[in-house]
Protein backbone atom coordinates (compact mmCIF):
# COMPACT_ATOMS: atom_id res chain seq x y z
CA UNK A 1 0.00 0.00 0.00
CA UNK A 2 1.28 3.37 -0.86
CA UNK A 3 0.30 6.87 -0.28
CA UNK A 4 -0.20 9.81 -3.28
CA UNK A 5 -0.98 13.29 -1.51
CA UNK A 6 -3.15 14.99 -3.66
CA UNK A 7 -3.22 18.74 -1.07
CA UNK A 8 -1.11 20.21 0.99
CA UNK A 9 -2.40 22.50 3.99
CA UNK A 10 -3.52 25.97 2.80
CA UNK A 11 -1.32 29.07 3.07
CA UNK A 12 -2.88 31.18 5.20
CA UNK A 13 -1.85 32.53 8.53
CA UNK A 14 -1.59 29.45 10.77
CA UNK A 15 -1.15 31.98 13.92
CA UNK A 16 -4.15 33.31 13.10
CA UNK A 17 -7.48 31.58 14.14
CA UNK A 18 -9.37 30.48 10.42
CA UNK A 19 -12.62 32.32 10.00
CA UNK A 20 -15.37 29.83 10.90
CA UNK A 21 -16.68 29.10 7.46
CA UNK A 22 -13.08 27.50 6.19
CA UNK A 23 -14.05 24.46 8.37
CA UNK A 24 -18.28 24.41 9.04
CA UNK A 25 -20.64 22.27 9.08
CA UNK A 26 -23.57 24.04 7.50
CA UNK A 27 -27.52 23.04 7.93
CA UNK A 28 -29.99 24.17 5.25
CA UNK A 29 -33.52 24.86 6.72
CA UNK A 30 -36.05 25.77 3.95
CA UNK A 31 -38.49 27.67 5.51
CA UNK A 32 -41.69 25.83 4.22
CA UNK A 33 -40.76 22.61 5.42
CA UNK A 34 -39.38 22.56 8.65
CA UNK A 35 -41.82 23.80 11.36
CA UNK A 36 -44.91 25.12 11.48
CA UNK A 37 -46.08 26.75 14.85
CA UNK A 38 -49.32 27.96 14.17
CA UNK A 39 -50.87 25.52 12.46
CA UNK A 40 -51.28 26.69 8.84
CA UNK A 41 -49.79 23.87 7.33
CA UNK A 42 -46.62 26.03 6.46
CA UNK A 43 -43.29 26.38 8.09
CA UNK A 44 -42.21 29.55 9.79
CA UNK A 45 -39.56 30.91 11.40
CA UNK A 46 -41.01 30.91 15.02
CA UNK A 47 -40.89 27.29 14.04
CA UNK A 48 -37.45 27.52 13.31
CA UNK A 49 -36.10 29.04 16.31
CA UNK A 50 -38.08 26.56 18.78
CA UNK A 51 -36.12 23.74 16.54
CA UNK A 52 -33.29 25.17 17.05
CA UNK A 53 -31.72 23.57 19.96
CA UNK A 54 -32.53 20.43 18.03
CA UNK A 55 -30.25 21.98 14.97
CA UNK A 56 -27.22 23.07 18.06
CA UNK A 57 -27.30 19.42 18.94
CA UNK A 58 -26.15 17.71 15.46
CA UNK A 59 -23.02 19.72 16.78
CA UNK A 60 -23.36 22.05 13.56
CA UNK A 61 -21.76 25.57 13.57
CA UNK A 62 -24.41 27.52 11.13
CA UNK A 63 -27.49 27.32 10.09
CA UNK A 64 -28.48 28.32 6.41
CA UNK A 65 -31.93 29.74 5.78
CA UNK A 66 -34.01 29.60 2.21
CA UNK A 67 -35.71 32.90 1.38
CA UNK A 68 -38.44 33.77 3.77
CA UNK A 69 -39.14 36.85 1.95
CA UNK A 70 -42.35 38.36 0.63
CA UNK A 71 -43.12 36.75 -2.51
CA UNK A 72 -46.12 34.98 -4.22
CA UNK A 73 -44.44 32.05 -3.74
CA UNK A 74 -44.71 30.62 -7.49
CA UNK A 75 -40.78 29.12 -7.25
CA UNK A 76 -40.09 28.63 -3.18
CA UNK A 77 -39.85 31.62 -2.32
CA UNK A 78 -36.81 32.45 -5.05
CA UNK A 79 -39.28 35.04 -6.71
CA UNK A 80 -38.81 37.78 -4.27
CA UNK A 81 -40.75 40.76 -4.15
CA UNK A 82 -39.47 42.35 -1.31
CA UNK A 83 -35.60 41.28 -0.09
CA UNK A 84 -35.56 43.01 3.20
CA UNK A 85 -39.02 41.98 5.02
CA UNK A 86 -41.03 38.71 5.80
CA UNK A 87 -43.02 36.78 4.25
CA UNK A 88 -46.21 37.52 6.77
CA UNK A 89 -46.77 33.37 6.09
CA UNK A 90 -43.43 33.25 7.53
CA UNK A 91 -43.88 35.93 10.22
CA UNK A 92 -42.27 39.30 11.06
CA UNK A 93 -38.75 41.27 10.91
CA UNK A 94 -39.37 40.86 14.82
CA UNK A 95 -39.81 36.91 14.11
CA UNK A 96 -36.31 37.11 11.91
CA UNK A 97 -34.44 39.26 14.02
CA UNK A 98 -35.52 36.88 17.70
CA UNK A 99 -34.43 33.88 15.26
CA UNK A 100 -30.81 35.25 14.69
CA UNK A 101 -30.40 36.31 18.17
CA UNK A 102 -31.65 32.79 19.51
CA UNK A 103 -29.36 31.11 16.85
CA UNK A 104 -26.26 33.40 18.07
CA UNK A 105 -26.99 32.16 21.92
CA UNK A 106 -26.92 28.82 20.69
CA UNK A 107 -23.36 29.29 19.06
CA UNK A 108 -24.98 28.82 15.66
CA UNK A 109 -24.01 31.52 12.48
CA UNK A 110 -26.94 32.34 10.38
CA UNK A 111 -26.72 32.61 6.65
CA UNK A 112 -29.36 33.83 4.22
CA UNK A 113 -30.39 33.25 1.03
CA UNK A 114 -29.98 36.72 -1.31
CA UNK A 115 -31.65 36.18 -5.47
CA UNK A 116 -29.87 38.68 -7.31
CA UNK A 117 -30.54 37.10 -10.45
CA UNK A 118 -34.08 37.74 -10.70
CA UNK A 119 -37.36 39.33 -8.27
CA UNK A 120 -40.69 38.24 -8.56
CA UNK A 121 -43.04 39.70 -11.26
CA UNK A 122 -44.94 41.81 -8.54
CA UNK A 123 -41.59 43.75 -7.28
CA UNK A 124 -42.53 46.67 -6.78
CA UNK A 125 -39.81 47.72 -9.31
CA UNK A 126 -41.13 45.46 -12.07
CA UNK A 127 -44.35 46.90 -11.94
CA UNK A 128 -42.68 50.46 -12.03
CA UNK A 129 -41.24 49.11 -15.03
CA UNK A 130 -43.83 47.77 -16.66
CA UNK A 131 -45.93 50.76 -16.07
CA UNK A 132 -43.52 53.13 -17.85
CA UNK A 133 -42.79 52.32 -20.81
CA UNK A 134 -39.57 51.44 -22.68
CA UNK A 135 -36.57 53.39 -22.64
CA UNK A 136 -37.25 54.89 -19.03
CA UNK A 137 -35.21 54.50 -16.07
CA UNK A 138 -37.69 52.06 -14.71
CA UNK A 139 -37.49 49.62 -17.06
CA UNK A 140 -34.06 49.69 -17.34
CA UNK A 141 -33.74 48.20 -13.97
CA UNK A 142 -34.42 44.76 -15.97
CA UNK A 143 -33.60 43.17 -19.36
CA UNK A 144 -36.14 44.31 -21.65
CA UNK A 145 -35.49 43.70 -25.61
CA UNK A 146 -37.45 44.62 -28.75
CA UNK A 147 -38.65 41.46 -30.51
CA UNK A 148 -37.78 40.34 -33.76
CA UNK A 149 -40.06 40.04 -36.50
CA UNK A 150 -41.92 42.63 -38.83
CA UNK A 151 -44.00 43.49 -35.50
CA UNK A 152 -41.58 42.24 -32.86
CA UNK A 153 -43.93 39.47 -32.61
CA UNK A 154 -40.51 36.90 -32.20
CA UNK A 155 -38.55 36.96 -29.13
CA UNK A 156 -35.21 38.66 -28.66
CA UNK A 157 -33.19 35.45 -29.00
CA UNK A 158 -33.73 31.68 -29.20
CA UNK A 159 -33.02 31.44 -25.38
CA UNK A 160 -34.86 28.80 -23.44
CA UNK A 161 -35.91 28.69 -19.62
CA UNK A 162 -34.36 26.39 -16.88
CA UNK A 163 -37.59 25.83 -16.17
CA UNK A 164 -38.61 24.77 -19.74
CA UNK A 165 -39.70 26.75 -22.71
CA UNK A 166 -38.93 30.58 -23.96
CA UNK A 167 -36.81 32.41 -21.72
CA UNK A 168 -38.60 35.40 -22.74
CA UNK A 169 -42.50 37.07 -22.29
CA UNK A 170 -43.96 39.91 -24.23
CA UNK A 171 -45.64 42.50 -22.36
CA UNK A 172 -48.37 44.90 -23.47
CA UNK A 173 -47.38 48.48 -23.50
CA UNK A 174 -49.13 51.16 -20.90
CA UNK A 175 -51.31 52.14 -24.17
CA UNK A 176 -52.31 48.77 -25.11
CA UNK A 177 -50.12 48.17 -27.93
CA UNK A 178 -47.86 44.51 -28.02
CA UNK A 179 -44.62 45.86 -26.69
CA UNK A 180 -41.21 44.77 -25.33
CA UNK A 181 -40.41 41.03 -24.42
CA UNK A 182 -38.76 41.35 -20.78
CA UNK A 183 -35.98 38.12 -20.05
CA UNK A 184 -36.90 35.56 -17.65
CA UNK A 185 -34.06 32.51 -17.50
CA UNK A 186 -36.44 31.44 -14.99
CA UNK A 187 -40.08 31.29 -14.17
CA UNK A 188 -42.29 34.28 -16.45
CA UNK A 189 -42.61 35.55 -12.69
CA UNK A 190 -39.07 35.63 -12.32
CA UNK A 191 -37.61 38.69 -14.72
CA UNK A 192 -33.89 39.13 -14.44
CA UNK A 193 -32.32 42.45 -12.93
CA UNK A 194 -30.50 44.24 -15.40
CA UNK A 195 -27.09 44.37 -13.80
CA UNK A 196 -25.20 46.78 -16.88
CA UNK A 197 -27.47 49.33 -14.18
CA UNK A 198 -25.50 50.91 -11.14
CA UNK A 199 -28.65 51.41 -9.88
CA UNK A 200 -29.43 47.47 -9.69
CA UNK A 201 -25.93 47.31 -8.02
CA UNK A 202 -26.86 50.13 -5.23
CA UNK A 203 -30.30 48.06 -4.38
CA UNK A 204 -28.01 44.79 -3.74
CA UNK A 205 -25.48 46.99 -1.82
CA UNK A 206 -28.24 48.08 0.28
CA UNK A 207 -29.99 44.76 0.70
CA UNK A 208 -26.55 42.95 2.07
CA UNK A 209 -25.90 45.98 4.37
CA UNK A 210 -29.72 45.21 5.98
CA UNK A 211 -28.72 41.76 6.63
CA UNK A 212 -25.53 42.10 7.84
CA UNK A 213 -27.06 44.87 10.15
CA UNK A 214 -29.48 42.58 11.61
CA UNK A 215 -26.85 40.01 12.35
CA UNK A 216 -26.46 37.82 9.18
CA UNK A 217 -23.08 35.90 9.15
CA UNK A 218 -23.38 35.62 5.37
CA UNK A 219 -25.01 35.07 2.48
CA UNK A 220 -26.04 31.88 0.13
CA UNK A 221 -25.62 33.70 -3.60
CA UNK A 222 -28.68 32.40 -5.85
CA UNK A 223 -27.72 31.33 -9.30
CA UNK A 224 -24.36 33.07 -8.53
CA UNK A 225 -23.59 32.35 -12.44
CA UNK A 226 -25.72 34.31 -13.98
CA UNK A 227 -26.21 38.06 -13.21
CA UNK A 228 -24.13 38.96 -16.09
CA UNK A 229 -25.62 37.98 -19.80
CA UNK A 230 -23.17 38.20 -23.02
CA UNK A 231 -23.31 41.87 -24.76
CA UNK A 232 -25.84 42.23 -27.42
CA UNK A 233 -27.86 39.12 -25.96
CA UNK A 234 -27.04 36.50 -29.09
CA UNK A 235 -28.89 33.83 -30.30
CA UNK A 236 -27.21 30.34 -28.72
CA UNK A 237 -26.41 27.34 -31.00
CA UNK A 238 -28.47 24.73 -31.44
CA UNK A 239 -28.08 21.25 -32.09
CA UNK A 240 -29.59 19.21 -34.83
CA UNK A 241 -32.93 18.68 -33.02
CA UNK A 242 -33.16 22.69 -32.44
CA UNK A 243 -32.09 22.73 -29.12
CA UNK A 244 -29.43 24.84 -27.07
CA UNK A 245 -26.86 23.43 -27.71
CA UNK A 246 -24.71 23.24 -24.60
CA UNK A 247 -21.23 21.01 -24.65
CA UNK A 248 -20.54 18.30 -21.85
CA UNK A 249 -19.32 20.13 -19.17
CA UNK A 250 -20.24 23.56 -20.30
CA UNK A 251 -22.85 25.87 -19.43
CA UNK A 252 -25.58 27.74 -21.34
CA UNK A 253 -24.75 31.18 -23.26
CA UNK A 254 -26.30 32.97 -20.90
CA UNK A 255 -24.31 31.84 -17.47
CA UNK A 256 -20.80 31.86 -16.08
CA UNK A 257 -19.83 35.19 -18.25
CA UNK A 258 -16.67 37.46 -16.49
CA UNK A 259 -18.80 40.34 -15.60
CA UNK A 260 -20.42 38.44 -13.00
CA UNK A 261 -16.96 37.96 -10.74
CA UNK A 262 -17.21 42.01 -10.41
CA UNK A 263 -19.97 41.88 -8.66
CA UNK A 264 -18.48 39.67 -6.07
CA UNK A 265 -15.53 42.29 -6.06
CA UNK A 266 -17.80 44.98 -5.06
CA UNK A 267 -19.54 42.68 -1.83
CA UNK A 268 -16.27 41.59 -0.64
CA UNK A 269 -15.41 45.06 0.87
CA UNK A 270 -18.57 45.51 2.13
CA UNK A 271 -18.49 41.98 4.13
CA UNK A 272 -15.10 42.48 5.23
CA UNK A 273 -15.95 45.76 6.75
CA UNK A 274 -18.16 44.29 9.44
CA UNK A 275 -16.72 42.58 12.40
CA UNK A 276 -16.77 38.48 12.50
CA UNK A 277 -15.86 37.05 9.79
CA UNK A 278 -18.75 37.56 7.54
CA UNK A 279 -19.05 35.33 3.98
CA UNK A 280 -20.74 34.38 1.48
CA UNK A 281 -20.72 31.17 -0.71
CA UNK A 282 -22.01 30.94 -4.41
CA UNK A 283 -24.88 28.64 -5.86
CA UNK A 284 -22.77 28.46 -9.36
CA UNK A 285 -23.37 25.51 -11.34
CA UNK A 286 -20.01 26.41 -13.45
CA UNK A 287 -17.67 24.12 -15.71
CA UNK A 288 -14.98 22.79 -12.76
CA UNK A 289 -12.03 24.96 -14.09
CA UNK A 290 -13.53 27.91 -13.68
CA UNK A 291 -14.05 27.75 -9.98
CA UNK A 292 -10.58 29.57 -9.22
CA UNK A 293 -12.63 32.76 -10.85
CA UNK A 294 -14.98 33.14 -8.69
CA UNK A 295 -13.66 32.77 -5.29
CA UNK A 296 -10.66 34.35 -3.57
CA UNK A 297 -9.24 36.96 -0.96
CA UNK A 298 -10.52 39.63 -3.40
CA UNK A 299 -13.90 37.43 -4.42
CA UNK A 300 -16.89 35.36 -3.03
CA UNK A 301 -15.61 33.45 0.09
CA UNK A 302 -16.74 29.52 -1.10
CA UNK A 303 -18.41 27.96 -4.17
CA UNK A 304 -20.43 24.84 -3.79
CA UNK A 305 -18.70 21.99 -5.20
CA UNK A 306 -21.42 20.16 -7.39
CA UNK A 307 -19.13 17.60 -8.78
CA UNK A 308 -19.23 15.68 -5.44
CA UNK A 309 -23.16 15.69 -5.46
CA UNK A 310 -23.04 14.18 -9.19
CA UNK A 311 -20.43 12.26 -8.74
CA UNK A 312 -21.60 8.40 -9.15
CA UNK A 313 -21.22 5.66 -6.66
CA UNK A 314 -17.48 3.96 -7.59
CA UNK A 315 -13.90 4.82 -6.95
CA UNK A 316 -13.02 6.13 -10.20
CA UNK A 317 -15.55 8.97 -9.95
CA UNK A 318 -15.58 9.87 -6.31
CA UNK A 319 -12.39 10.06 -5.44
CA UNK A 320 -11.51 12.49 -8.88
CA UNK A 321 -14.85 14.29 -7.04
CA UNK A 322 -12.84 15.13 -4.18
CA UNK A 323 -9.35 15.40 -5.58
CA UNK A 324 -9.49 17.83 -8.52
CA UNK A 325 -11.59 20.46 -6.32
CA UNK A 326 -9.33 20.77 -3.63
CA UNK A 327 -6.70 21.53 -5.76
CA UNK A 328 -8.44 24.11 -7.26
CA UNK A 329 -9.70 25.71 -4.04
CA UNK A 330 -6.20 25.02 -2.93
CA UNK A 331 -4.94 27.12 -6.02
CA UNK A 332 -7.00 30.57 -4.20
CA UNK A 333 -6.18 29.79 -0.84
CA UNK A 334 -10.34 28.98 -0.33
CA UNK A 335 -12.03 25.80 1.19
CA UNK A 336 -14.02 23.29 -0.46
CA UNK A 337 -17.45 22.63 -0.19
CA UNK A 338 -18.87 19.60 0.05
CA UNK A 339 -22.46 18.72 -0.36
CA UNK A 340 -25.22 16.06 -1.32
CA UNK A 341 -28.33 17.22 -1.28
CA UNK A 342 -30.20 20.10 -1.20
CA UNK A 343 -33.48 22.04 -1.91
CA UNK A 344 -32.87 21.73 -5.68
CA UNK A 345 -32.22 17.92 -6.15
CA UNK A 346 -33.26 14.08 -5.39
CA UNK A 347 -32.29 13.49 -1.84
CA UNK A 348 -29.23 10.99 -2.05
CA UNK A 349 -30.66 8.64 -0.03
CA UNK A 350 -33.05 7.85 -2.83
CA UNK A 351 -30.36 9.03 -5.75
CA UNK A 352 -28.44 6.12 -4.36
CA UNK A 353 -30.46 3.40 -4.72
CA UNK A 354 -30.52 3.54 -8.35
CA UNK A 355 -28.01 1.49 -10.15
CA UNK A 356 -25.90 2.29 -11.79
CA UNK A 357 -27.86 5.64 -12.74
CA UNK A 358 -27.38 8.42 -10.36
CA UNK A 359 -29.57 11.12 -11.83
CA UNK A 360 -29.87 13.92 -9.67
CA UNK A 361 -32.08 16.44 -11.36
CA UNK A 362 -35.94 16.78 -12.13
CA UNK A 363 -37.63 15.25 -9.66
CA UNK A 364 -38.74 11.64 -9.17
CA UNK A 365 -41.66 10.02 -11.13
CA UNK A 366 -43.88 7.33 -9.53
CA UNK A 367 -42.75 4.70 -12.00
CA UNK A 368 -39.19 4.83 -10.82
CA UNK A 369 -38.54 2.44 -7.58
CA UNK A 370 -35.70 2.78 -6.04
CA UNK A 371 -33.68 0.65 -4.08
CA UNK A 372 -34.70 1.89 -0.68
CA UNK A 373 -32.39 0.06 1.66
CA UNK A 374 -30.08 0.47 -1.02
CA UNK A 375 -30.24 4.14 -1.17
CA UNK A 376 -30.29 4.83 2.52
CA UNK A 377 -26.59 2.20 3.05
CA UNK A 378 -24.72 4.38 0.25
CA UNK A 379 -26.08 7.39 1.78
CA UNK A 380 -24.96 7.34 5.15
CA UNK A 381 -21.80 5.66 3.95
CA UNK A 382 -21.33 8.89 1.25
CA UNK A 383 -22.31 11.36 4.16
CA UNK A 384 -19.25 9.82 6.64
CA UNK A 385 -16.96 9.97 3.62
CA UNK A 386 -18.23 14.10 3.19
CA UNK A 387 -17.79 14.80 7.12
CA UNK A 388 -14.04 13.68 6.75
CA UNK A 389 -12.94 15.72 4.09
CA UNK A 390 -11.41 19.43 4.70
CA UNK A 391 -13.20 22.23 4.08
CA UNK A 392 -17.20 22.98 4.74
CA UNK A 393 -19.53 20.40 4.59
CA UNK A 394 -23.37 21.98 3.71
CA UNK A 395 -25.91 19.66 4.95
CA UNK A 396 -29.96 19.62 3.79
CA UNK A 397 -32.48 19.05 6.38
CA UNK A 398 -34.19 15.81 7.09
CA UNK A 399 -30.77 13.95 5.44
CA UNK A 400 -29.71 13.46 9.14
CA UNK A 401 -33.29 11.19 9.18
CA UNK A 402 -31.84 9.29 6.13
CA UNK A 403 -35.25 10.96 4.92
CA UNK A 404 -35.78 9.44 1.14
CA UNK A 405 -37.20 11.36 -2.06
CA UNK A 406 -40.78 11.30 -2.28
CA UNK A 407 -42.84 10.42 -5.51
CA UNK A 408 -46.01 10.08 -4.46
CA UNK A 409 -47.48 13.45 -4.63
CA UNK A 410 -50.62 14.76 -6.12
CA UNK A 411 -49.97 16.35 -9.22
CA UNK A 412 -52.25 18.86 -8.11
CA UNK A 413 -50.33 19.79 -5.16
CA UNK A 414 -46.94 19.85 -7.21
CA UNK A 415 -46.02 23.55 -7.17
CA UNK A 416 -42.41 23.12 -8.87
CA UNK A 417 -42.68 25.69 -11.93
CA UNK A 418 -40.70 22.87 -13.94
CA UNK A 419 -43.70 20.60 -12.91
CA UNK A 420 -46.10 23.35 -14.48
CA UNK A 421 -44.83 24.28 -17.29
CA UNK A 422 -43.14 21.14 -18.67
CA UNK A 423 -45.21 18.14 -16.63
CA UNK A 424 -41.81 16.84 -15.01
CA UNK A 425 -41.86 15.29 -11.58
CA UNK A 426 -40.00 18.76 -10.11
CA UNK A 427 -38.18 19.35 -6.98
CA UNK A 428 -41.23 18.71 -5.02
CA UNK A 429 -39.91 15.35 -3.62
CA UNK A 430 -37.28 16.82 -2.06
CA UNK A 431 -39.36 19.74 0.44
CA UNK A 432 -41.85 17.60 2.05
CA UNK A 433 -42.36 18.98 5.41
CA UNK A 434 -40.00 17.17 8.22
CA UNK A 435 -41.34 14.65 10.23
CA UNK A 436 -40.46 15.24 13.89
CA UNK A 437 -42.69 12.95 16.12
CA UNK A 438 -43.14 9.57 15.14
CA UNK A 439 -47.49 9.65 16.44
CA UNK A 440 -48.20 13.19 16.21
CA UNK A 441 -50.56 14.71 13.62
CA UNK A 442 -48.28 15.77 10.45
CA UNK A 443 -45.76 13.81 12.43
CA UNK A 444 -44.98 17.01 14.35
CA UNK A 445 -44.05 19.28 11.75
CA UNK A 446 -47.94 21.15 12.43
CA UNK A 447 -49.80 20.99 15.79
CA UNK A 448 -52.99 20.94 13.51
CA UNK A 449 -52.00 18.23 11.59
CA UNK A 450 -51.88 20.34 8.57
CA UNK A 451 -49.12 20.09 6.02
CA UNK A 452 -48.38 22.12 2.11
CA UNK A 453 -47.32 18.69 1.14
CA UNK A 454 -48.55 15.16 2.15
CA UNK A 455 -45.84 13.12 4.01
CA UNK A 456 -45.64 9.46 3.43
CA UNK A 457 -45.85 6.81 5.81
CA UNK A 458 -42.30 6.01 5.68
CA UNK A 459 -41.72 9.46 7.71
CA UNK A 460 -42.94 7.89 10.74
CA UNK A 461 -40.48 5.42 11.42
CA UNK A 462 -37.96 8.02 10.25
CA UNK A 463 -38.67 10.49 12.70
CA UNK A 464 -36.57 12.25 14.52
CA UNK A 465 -37.94 11.11 18.14
CA UNK A 466 -37.88 7.79 16.97
CA UNK A 467 -34.44 7.92 16.32
CA UNK A 468 -32.82 10.19 19.11
CA UNK A 469 -30.99 8.32 21.39
CA UNK A 470 -31.34 5.01 18.96
CA UNK A 471 -27.45 3.37 18.63
CA UNK A 472 -27.03 2.76 14.65
CA UNK A 473 -29.58 5.31 13.88
CA UNK A 474 -29.04 7.62 10.92
CA UNK A 475 -29.60 11.02 13.45
CA UNK A 476 -26.75 9.90 16.12
CA UNK A 477 -24.78 8.40 13.25
CA UNK A 478 -24.70 12.02 11.68
CA UNK A 479 -24.60 13.19 15.56
CA UNK A 480 -21.29 11.33 16.26
CA UNK A 481 -19.51 12.08 13.08
CA UNK A 482 -19.78 15.30 13.21
CA UNK A 483 -18.67 15.56 16.74
CA UNK A 484 -15.45 13.27 15.83
CA UNK A 485 -14.56 15.83 12.72
CA UNK A 486 -14.91 18.90 15.44
CA UNK A 487 -12.42 16.50 18.09
CA UNK A 488 -10.04 15.52 15.52
CA UNK A 489 -10.14 18.72 13.27
CA UNK A 490 -10.54 16.83 9.94
CA UNK A 491 -12.40 20.06 8.08
CA UNK A 492 -9.08 21.55 8.90
CA UNK A 493 -6.42 21.70 6.22
CA UNK A 494 -3.42 20.97 8.59
CA UNK A 495 -3.54 17.60 8.47
CA UNK A 496 -3.02 16.86 4.39
CA UNK A 497 -5.06 14.81 2.93
CA UNK A 498 -3.47 11.76 0.74
CA UNK A 499 -5.19 8.61 -1.39
CA UNK A 500 -4.55 5.37 -0.32
CA UNK A 501 -3.42 3.12 -2.97
CA UNK A 502 -2.77 -0.38 -3.83
CA UNK A 503 -6.55 -1.33 -1.87
CA UNK A 504 -8.76 -3.97 -3.48
CA UNK A 505 -10.52 -2.26 -6.82
CA UNK A 506 -14.21 -1.47 -4.99
CA UNK A 507 -12.52 0.63 -1.90
CA UNK A 508 -11.97 4.16 -1.89
CA UNK A 509 -9.28 5.21 0.82
CA UNK A 510 -7.52 8.14 1.89
CA UNK A 511 -6.03 9.33 5.37
CA UNK A 512 -6.41 12.60 7.02
CA UNK A 513 -3.71 12.64 9.94
CA UNK A 514 -3.78 9.40 11.85
CA UNK A 515 -7.19 8.99 10.72
CA UNK A 516 -7.97 6.32 7.75
CA UNK A 517 -11.39 6.71 5.56
CA UNK A 518 -12.11 3.32 3.91
CA UNK A 519 -15.19 3.44 1.29
CA UNK A 520 -16.24 0.41 0.40
CA UNK A 521 -18.06 0.51 -2.69
CA UNK A 522 -18.36 -3.10 -4.12
CA UNK A 523 -20.90 -5.25 -3.08
CA UNK A 524 -19.37 -8.16 -1.31
CA UNK A 525 -17.50 -7.76 2.58
CA UNK A 526 -13.88 -7.32 2.24
CA UNK A 527 -10.98 -7.95 4.62
CA UNK A 528 -9.19 -4.85 6.28
CA UNK A 529 -5.72 -4.51 4.83
CA UNK A 530 -3.81 -6.41 8.14
CA UNK A 531 -1.61 -3.43 9.15
CA UNK A 532 -5.57 -1.63 9.84
CA UNK A 533 -7.00 -4.82 11.87
CA UNK A 534 -5.60 -3.53 14.85
CA UNK A 535 -6.82 -0.10 13.91
CA UNK A 536 -9.28 1.68 16.62
CA UNK A 537 -12.67 1.71 14.99
CA UNK A 538 -13.94 5.40 15.33
CA UNK A 539 -17.24 5.00 13.54
CA UNK A 540 -18.74 3.29 10.72
CA UNK A 541 -21.95 3.89 8.44
CA UNK A 542 -22.95 0.45 9.30
CA UNK A 543 -22.60 -1.80 11.39
CA UNK A 544 -19.22 -3.78 10.78
CA UNK A 545 -17.57 -7.11 12.63
CA UNK A 546 -14.03 -6.55 14.08
CA UNK A 547 -11.16 -6.70 10.85
CA UNK A 548 -14.23 -6.55 8.28
CA UNK A 549 -15.22 -3.21 5.70
CA UNK A 550 -19.22 -4.36 5.12
CA UNK A 551 -20.34 -4.14 1.45
CA UNK A 552 -21.45 -0.02 0.49
CA UNK A 553 -20.11 0.43 4.08
CA UNK A 554 -17.17 4.17 5.35
CA UNK A 555 -15.61 3.50 8.61
CA UNK A 556 -13.34 5.70 9.94
CA UNK A 557 -10.30 4.34 11.55
CA UNK A 558 -7.42 5.66 13.83
CA UNK A 559 -4.09 3.74 13.88
CA UNK A 560 -2.55 2.99 16.84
Amino acid sequence: MTLQHSTAPAAHDASATPAWWRDAVVYQVYPRSFADSNGDGMGDLPGITARLPYIAGLGVDAIWLSPFYPSPQHDGGYDVSDYTDVDPRFGSLADADALIARAHELGLKVIVDIVPNHSSSEHELFQAALAAGPGSPERDMYVFAEGKGEHGELPPNNWTSIFHGEAWTRVTEPDGTPGQWYLHLFDTTQPDWNWENPAVHELFERVLRFWLDRGADGFRVDVAHGMVKPEGLPDAQVNSEGLIDIPEGEVPIYFDNDGVVDIYRQWRPILDSYEGDRMMVLEAWIPEHRLPQYIGQDRAHQSFNFGFLQARWGVETMRRAIEKPLALADAVDSPTTWVLSNHDVIRHATRYGFAPDHRFGEGLSREEVPDAELGLLRARAASLLMLALPGSAYLYQGEELGLPEVADIPDELREDPAHKRAGVPGRDGCRVPLPWQQDAPAFGFSPTGESWLPQPEVFGQLAADAQEGVEGSTLELYRTAIRLRSELGLGRPTAPLAFLEDLPAPVLGLTRGDVVVLVNTGEEDLELPTHLREAELLVASAPSAPGTLPADTTLWLRRR
